[in-house]
């Protein structure tokens, strides 16, 4: 939400001019450009809007799609019939010295297996520089893949706190003559899937919808009849691939099947190249894979390949307890019931000036053991200098709500400062629990005034830290 409004008045603007601009890394959506369609030009500028962080789609339900490592993207695709380098995953440097001499060959690539972009630019908080490394022996393999197992790889998609490196993926190394970029993706603004192919592969596929439109092509898909070979050979023809285009179109029929069968929301190949050395062969050098959470009741082995340890522990921690829980980057922490309400309050407190560290929707059915949970997960943020409740108690009883606040107050010995407003149903039993507890709670009538003293509160603690001071509340009678 940090960026709404500076994101509303560029769209706005490009809306007068008759175009999109890119479109935001978090809803991933695709880039238009000088499009004559003002409405659906309308309709992009609402997707984005409301896609901020995922939270924003309209439901209260928290999205956790999966995505895979790129090991298993490649296993994927090979059973779906699109040719990879060959590999194997290694977990120990010994494993990485036994694939390397079992692929008997001196051109090798070692690539750590983190769930980020930018791996190979990336560093390890050990020292070692670039998460992609190429080889030349099994006992370079050997030695590499000691520096990057079990290590912290801090990426420009990772943020300052990187993600661990558990396994490393030995492939034989390509040399790619022309590499192009293909995609199946789950689209809202075709109202389904659509092939997304350019003959610029290799490189960030934003940069060249940014750079140059004209070489990212899109191929609609009609869900209820599938891709059509006419169509798939129309892209291979359209991307300069005529000359092989049954062998392209295949591939992108191929793709399609994967996408329908395991529920996916992308299957990206960048690059898909042609081999140097032999021009009738492309390979899959790099893929990425997500598949829609809503469908693990039928994809369950698909779902346990999920990799816990590359994803926000307070996210998953969160699931635990049924709470829709997503991080962000500001200082104040909030606990809302219901999506809509947590967007008025996360835009409140920006009105004041202040950025919230999280949204957390606790949902109208929340226990006071969830309560505790999601305190729990909100003060596990060190950014965190306050913590704003807004509750409108229609299902969700306050008194609940209290009693969890009051019981995560004394368990955790907080001392961020809490403002708590509480609207609806129990609210007097809610205020008069607050009031007997004689705990630093500071409750609040209005949310306006609860926003304000939230922001205020905020960057008081944070000038106390600055300063290495701490920072006693104490509050007088009148607040009670």
């Amino acid at each position: 939400m940090a960026s709404m409004l500076s994101r509303s008045a560029i769209l706005a603007e490009c809306l007068l001019k008759n175009t999109i601009p890119k479109v935001c890394d978090a809803c991933e959506h695709l880039t238009f450009s000088n499009t004559n369609d003002i409405g659906k030009a309308e309709n992009l500028c609402h997707d984005q809007l409301v896609s901020e962080k995922r939270f924003i789609l309209g439901a209260a339900v928290q999205k956790r799609n999966l995505n895979v490592q790129e090991h298993i993207s490649y296993s994927l695709l090979n059973e779906a019939g699109i040719p990879t380098p060959k590999f194997g995953v290694a977990t120990s440097t010994q494993e990485a010295k036994k694939i390397a001499t079992e692929l008997n060959t001196e051109n090798l690539v070692l690539k750590a297996q983190v769930l980020a972009g930018g791996r190979g630019k990336g560093a390890f908080k050990n020292g070692f520089k670039g998460g992609v490394r190429l080889v030349f022996s099994p006992e370079e393999a050997e030695q590499i893949a000691g520096k990057m197992i079990d290590q912290v790889l801090v990426t420009k998609q990772t943020g300052a706190a990187g993600r661990i490196c558990n396994k490393v993926m030995v492939a034989e190394r390509k040399f790619p003559r022309r590499e192009f970029y293909f995609a199946v993706m789950m689209e809202r603004a075709f109202n389904g899937p659509v092939i997304i192919a350019s003959s610029q592969g290799g490189v960030n596929i934003e940069e060249v919808a940014a750079e140059n439109p004209e070489a990212i092509l899109y191929e609609p898909i009609d869900i209820a009849q599938g891709l059509s070979k006419e169509q798939a050979l129309r892209v291979a023809e359209r991307v300069g691939l005529g000359n092989v285009k049954e062998q392209i179109a295949q591939t992108l029929l191929n793709m399609y099947d994967l996408f329908v069968k395991k529920d996916a929301l992308l299957i990206e190949i960048n690059p898909y190249a042609e081999d140097a050395f032999d021009t009738s062969k492309y390979f899959a050098l790099d893929a990425k894979l997500r598949f829609d959470d809503t469908a693990e009741f039928r994809q369950k082995e698909l779902f346990k390949l999920r990799d816990y340890s590359q994803e926000d522990q307070k996210e998953v921690a969160a699931t635990k307890y049924d709470l829709n829980y997503i991080a962000l980057d500001g200082a104040i922490g909030c606990l809302v019931n219901g999506a809509g309400l947590a967007m008025a309050t996360m835009d409140i407190i920006k009105l004041h000036g202040g950025d919230p560290a999280n949204f957390l929707d606790v949902g109208g059915g929340a226990t006071t053991e969830a309560i505790k949970e999601a305190f729990k997960i909100i003060t596990a943020d060190p950014k965190v200098h306050s913590i704003l409740v807004n509750i409108f108690g229609g299902i969700m009883r306050c008194d609940v709500i209290a009693e969890g606040i009051i019981a995560a107050t004394k368990e955790l010995n907080l001392k961020t400062p809490i403002v708590v407003r509480l609207l609806g149903t129990k609210v007097e039993e809610a205020k008069q629990l607050i009031k007997d507890s004689k705990l630093r709670i500071l409750p609040r009538d209005d949310l306006d005034e609860a926003a304000h003293l939230a922001v205020y509160l905020a960057d008081i603690v944070k000038l106390a830290r600055e300063a290495k001071l701490d920072v006693s509340f104490e509050i007088a009678e009148f607040d009670n």
